[in-house]
């Protein structure tokens, strides 16, 4: 296959899970032999999360206010004005990674600037601003070629808006996420102020979609078992607003009474110190209430540690009931015991085993495969 080179567009430098996957994607691209070049709108100049084997870009950011609309138009006008200028724009594949670069790239095609553009879909928000509403629409509707991560979202597409999509999936760096210990365990472990433990550990910061507040409430009920028992909260690099659900937590969590030595809210750690977070933890507790797939998940097994996941699509559809220790997200009885159950001898061998298996199922280079035989059929015709 003729190199491509292709524009492959995320919200934010922020190490989420739509962000990761972009990275992810343009270095198998890159190894793969085409040219990718990964960009997004870099608000405060950091630049992106980690070092990556494809080009990035960072599109200059515009001052936002505080509303989530305003927010949205702002970046989507960030991303209109870096792509008119014909110096930016010589990609044969534009590809959207969210609603933002997606509705940038509408908005181009719709004025003629590019012809055509590919959408992956990690999942779909409600937002109860009508506005915001459309343009989440206008962002599916508008792309030429859809991907999705998972059997759940290719259904609601089909179900809500007709349209036919490819399952990608996921992949993970098992290099990178391993359960060999690489020097930054120790020195982690005591900047992180953790004890004997068990350590129990929560990706994606605190946000009503991932659940944080049933986790906190699990957390609470093991604690009557297992009294040296600590939550690591790491992560939360959202371009959303989670005020409010934030401060529903901070209060809840004084009501336990659990201090910071025991309910540690990190924030984004580096990089560097993740495959390390990971190793230190004795399980993954992610009983997310919505997810595209759930990245973290796969990184936590390819680190050798059990993982609690809820009983709903997609880790239904990718996880067997013998890989993880499954809960009933909506309930603090179901997510307490299979916490608790993760910490059991034997189901950890039975998890760690299964994790690792599920984990080399998932290659990013085979992930990059798959989007080829689209992008060949909305190449830009400058560029044919």
């Amino acid at each position: 296959m003729t190199p491509l080179r292709i524009a492959i567009l995320a919200h934010s430098t922020n190490p989420r899970g739509g962000v990761v996957h972009a990275l992810e994607l343009g270095d198998a691209l890159t190894r793969l032999g085409h040219e990718a070049v990964v960009h997004a709108p870099d608000a405060i100049g950091a630049g992106f999360f980690r070092p990556t084997l494809c080009a990035t870009v960072c599109v200059p950011a515009s001052p936002v206010k505080a509303s989530t609309r305003d927010m949205v138009a702002t970046r989507i006008d960030d991303y209109i004005r870096h792509f008119q200028q014909d110096s930016n724009r010589r990609f044969d594949v534009f590809h959207a990674q969210d609603g933002i670069s997606a509705n940038a790239l509408a908005s181009l095609k719709a004025r003629s600037v590019i012809q055509h553009f590919a959408r992956t879909l990690h999942h779909v928000d409600h937002f109860d601003d009508a506005e915001i509403m459309a343009l989440q629409a206008r962002a599916i509707a508008d792309a030429d070629s859809l991907f999705v991560v998972s059997q759940t979202w290719q259904d609601y597409l089909r179900r809500e808006y007709g349209r036919s999509s490819r399952i990608i999936g996921n992949g993970v760096d098992i290099l990178r996420c391993s359960p060999h210990p690489d020097g930054r365990e120790a020195a982690l472990r005591h900047r992180l102020g953790l004890g004997e433990g068990p350590v129990f550990l929560a990706i994606g910061g605190v946000e009503a979609r991932k659940n944080t507040l049933g986790i906190l409430r699990g957390f609470a009920q093991v604690r009557h078992v297992h009294q040296a028992a600590q939550l690591v909260i790491a992560g939360g690099a959202s371009v959303l607003d989670h005020q409010a659900y934030c401060a529903e937590f901070a209060r809840e969590l004084a009501a336990f009474g659990l201090p910071e030595a025991i309910v540690n809210i990190t924030g984004p750690l580096l990089q560097a110190d993740m495959p390390a977070l990971y190793r230190i933890a004795d399980a993954l507790v992610f009983p997310s209430l919505k997810e595209g797939f759930g990245l973290v998940v796969l990184e936590a097994m390819a680190s050798g540690i059990p993982v609690v996941t809820s009983r709903i699509a997609p880790f239904t559809q990718y996880l067997g009931a013998q890989d993880v220790a499954r809960c009933n997200p909506l309930q603090t009885a179901s997510i307490a015991a299979a916490m608790r159950a993760s910490l059991q001898p034997e189901m950890r061998r039975r998890l760690a085993a299964n994790g690792h298996a599920v984990a080399a199922r998932h290659d990013w280079q085979r992930t990059a495969t798959a989007h080829l035989k689209a992008y060949a059929q909305i190449r830009e015709p400058h560029h044919a």
